[in-house]
């Protein structure tokens, strides 16, 4: 009854968005996008800190609003992942001087892991099965030749 439970599929939308998420490099996508957020939210502060001068007042939102695009293609395009990451990476350096050094450290250091997550994710990787799951696995594979034997002593 246990192999019956575990060999139906998995519903709902939780199940769905888990096993979208498995596709895709998620978390190095979600810190870009966030990332690009975070700069964006420290330039529209009101700070005195804060000084846009010609050209590099542009680029102060240019960069940031890039960035976060970047991480929302990365998400819904992980094909292309190698170009948006490094991409990525050298928009989020960039911020270091155009946005309030990288909208005080927070946003630079957030745009730089997420493109580094989404640079070193593999797709070919199988997704990671649960300890319950591997020992049902093992369970079942230990029970399968014990039961195949008697089969053919018979």
């Amino acid at each position: 009854m246990l192999i019956a439970v575990a060999d139906r599929p998995r519903r709902g939308a939780r199940a769905a968005f888990r096993s979208w998420r498995a596709r895709r490099p998620f978390w190095g996508g979600l810190l870009l996008a966030l990332a690009g957020g975070e700069i964006l939210l420290t330039e529209k502060a009101s700070l005195k800190v804060v000084m846009h001068i010609g050209m590099q007042g542009l680029a102060g939102y240019l960069l940031p609003t890039l960035m976060a695009l970047l991480g929302l293609l990365v998400l819904f395009n992980p094909a292309q992942r190698l170009f948006y990451s490094i991409t990525g990476v050298l928009l989020s350096l960039g911020t270091w001087m155009t946005s309030n050094l990288g909208g005080f450290f927070v946003g630079l250091l957030l745009g730089v892991t997420g493109s580094c997550l989404a640079f070193g994710w593999l797709p070919d990787q199988e997704p990671r099965v649960s300890r319950r799951k591997r020992r049902r696995q093992a369970r079942a594979a230990a029970l399968a030749p014990a039961d195949g034997a008697e089969g053919t002593a018979a």
